[in-house]
């Protein structure tokens, strides 16, 4: 099941997410990725899941593309989709777009796997942004 319609999430980027030249350190656009996905997914939903279930993601494989580096001051549009690849996993695509880019700035193909408590796969539940 595949999701054709992007989410977008906001970020704003502060001097703390730069480097030593201004320029947005190559791993904060993970943290970026991760806090759009629990957006979509949902905080309570996540936190249901373990709590509840034992149950939760992880990353299993992840590609990253640096096209045009986001810079302090920027407001990124971090756009998502997504698509449910069999019982256990969610491949997600994001892209991380600055004000007035032509083209994304990051872009990333993240795949996560549902583990129960012993890190074992466990099928993904019904969850309503995969409806």
């Amino acid at each position: 099941m595949k999701n054709n319609a992007p989410h977008h999430f906001p970020i704003q980027i502060y001097y703390e997410d730069t480097d030593h030249s201004g320029v947005v350190y190559h791993a904060n656009y993970l943290k970026f990725f991760e806090r759009a996905r629990e957006d979509i997914i949902g905080v309570t939903t996540l936190a249901k899941m373990w709590h509840e279930h034992t149950i939760g993601f992880a990353v299993y494989k992840t590609s990253l593309g640096f096209h045009d580096g986001a810079v302090f001051g920027d407001l990124l549009d971090i756009r998502t989709t997504w698509e449910k690849q069999g019982n256990y996993r969610i491949v997600f695509f994001h892209e991380a777009w600055r004000p007035k880019g032509e083209k994304p700035a990051v872009s990333c193909t993240l795949e996560l796997v549902c583990l129960g408590a012993e890190k074992k796969l466990m099928p993904i539940p019904d969850l309503e942004f995969l409806d």
